[in-house]
């Protein structure tokens, strides 16, 4: 049986052959960034081939756009090593784009209309051609602005030693991929539980380009300032918000958190629900697919979530397939707005920061959610991004209001006892410093990055885009300006032609028509 205190769930946790499991947690990250031009617009030119092919390349990929680069690293349980190898990605990319500089924030650059955001583009085998198709859809459902958006993915992993001992300890069950995913899932529903936390304090997007909002209806008390720069006085992060990366047309799916089998069945059905407001590009244009289905869900990497729980895909495989055959691997939190103050889009703080938070979600006592709860965790979340630093926000918690500076502080005081674990296994006090660092913010909401850019913004009255232009101008010198650490100009130069040389092989093997490819990947198992 659970023990269901938190209390006693610490005490477990002190154990020391379970403290010591705690050194192998494993981190990734995958940053997204625009190229720009020197001017600040966003740059049209293609995919820079040194950069290497981003069908293959395991560091260096786009995501929605040719202009939207993505940078991934492996997981690793050193956080010197994961940044070190994010610097050295960034580095080589910077060297290889000529004059072009990153976008160093969440909300796009100046963009004069979607149709100047150039769709990513794989090459000519099927699933380069499906992935592109898949971008397609994205742009005529949703349209390209809000695919333009950047953020950092953080994933996060506990070690197999960990779940034995853990496991063992806290339920009795036996230690399997059922076993570790319900645990997994146990953390999901706390961080949907807690996660306004995470926009608050590193919410970097208060304000945003007028281009971004153009013939876009909207309901939000903008101010403006500067040109043409549009902000909320209380924002946050308004890439979270209903005009950033979300869908409201998913609100009603229901997806489930509650165990992986139901998470994946409500992910399937969405999956496989049609969509009467997506039939309309049901048909082909031009003799071209306008999308890859017109179902609610193209494939289940388009459902909008803060977190994910995930599990690495073989070649071709669902992403749904691969949890039920092989459970629940990692997880990847997704509220992250790029930190602009980071030449790499995150600061070292913010990953000691998010293992305390993450295994206090593990941690923490975390029943079954039902929708009015997993309803309240959305409207919380929303009033967070939107108003965040407002003194007087009220949230609610199990259907009760509480000021959320109050809450926020109880969160940490309970985070404490878990910081303090985390610096005992490490020989370190990072974690505890790393907590009273974020609590400041909490004290003093004009610490947070979200008030530190409006204060700028407002008190220079200048525009978005030049703060932004400013930063990445000074980034770039910064990067260009450092020593490799752990991957090489040649090492990274060889990894560029061997994906490049991958891509080739894909194109040559294929050996079926795109229809019958894609008729073969949506068919039933």
């Amino acid at each position: 049986m659970d023990k269901t205190s938190f209390s006693e769930r610490l005490t477990t946790l002190r154990n020391p052959s379970i403290m010591k499991t705690l050194t192998g947690i494993k981190h990734g990250v995958e940053r997204e960034t625009l190229r720009i031009n020197p001017n600040g617009g966003l740059a049209q030119t293609p995919h820079q081939e040194s950069l290497g092919a981003a069908l293959t390349h395991e560091y260096i990929t786009t995501d929605f756009s040719e202009s939207l680069l993505e940078f991934i690293t492996p997981p690793e349980s050193s956080i010197d090593k994961t940044i070190g190898q994010l610097k050295d990605v960034h580095k080589f990319v910077m060297t290889n784009i000529g004059d072009e500089r990153l976008w160093p924030m969440s909300m796009p650059c100046f963009i004069e209309n979607q149709d100047a955001i150039p769709i990513a583009n794989y090459g000519t085998s099927n699933v380069g051609k499906m992935k592109s198709l898949y971008r397609v859809g994205l742009k005529n459902r949703y349209g390209s602005m809000m695919q333009a958006i950047s953020g950092v993915h953080f994933n996060f992993s506990l070690p197999n030693d960990f779940w034995e001992k853990w496991l063992d300890a806290d339920t009795y069950l036996e230690v399997d991929k059922d076993s570790i995913s319900s645990a997994y899932f146990g953390l999901i529903r706390n961080y949907r539980r807690f996660c306004w936390v995470i926009p608050y304090l590193y919410g970097a997007s208060p304000a945003l380009c007028s281009s971004f909002i153009k013939g876009k209806e909207t309901g939000l008390p903008f101010k403006k300032l500067g040109k043409g720069t549009y902000y909320l006085p209380y924002a946050t992060s308004l890439r979270m918000s209903d005009l950033g990366y979300t869908n409201s047309a998913q609100s009603g799916l229901n997806i489930c958190y509650n165990k992986v089998d139901s998470y994946i069945a409500s992910l399937r059905a969405a999956i496989n629900q049609p969509s009467e407001g997506y039939e309309k590009f049901a048909s082909k244009k031009d003799g071209e697919y306008q999308q890859l289905n017109s179902n609610v869900l193209q494939i289940e990497n388009e459902l909008y979530s803060p977190i994910r729980p995930k599990q690495p895909t073989r070649s071709l495989e669902k992403p749904t397939d691969a949890l039920d055959e092989r459970g629940v691997s990692y997880i990847e939190v997704r509220a992250l707005d790029v930190n602009p103050f980071s030449a790499i889009g995150i600061e070292r703080n913010q990953f000691y920061f998010l293992d305390v938070f993450l295994l206090y979600c593990l941690i923490k006592p975390s029943s079954f959610m039902n929708t009015d709860e997993y309803h309240e965790t959305e409207v919380n979340l929303n009033a967070v991004v939107e108003r965040g630093r407002d003194p007087k926000l009220i949230l609610t918690n199990a259907t009760e209001s509480v000021e959320m500076m109050s809450w926020a502080l109880q969160l940490f005081s309970e985070m404490k006892e878990v910081a303090i674990i985390l610096d005992q296994a490490n020989g370190t006090q990072d974690y505890s410093q790393a907590l009273d660092f974020e609590k400041q913010k909490i004290l003093d909401p004009s610490l947070t990055p979200s008030a530190r850019i409006l204060k700028h913004l407002v008190n220079e009255n200048i525009d978005n885009g030049n703060l932004g232009l400013s930063l990445a101008e000074s980034f770039k010198n910064e990067l260009i300006g450092t020593d490799y650490k752990f991957m090489n100009a040649e090492d990274l130069a060889a990894h560029a032609l061997l994906s490049l040389e991958k891509q080739r092989v894909i194109e040559q093997q294929e050996d079926i028509s795109f229809d019958d490819f894609l008729a073969s990947y949506f068919s039933e198992k």
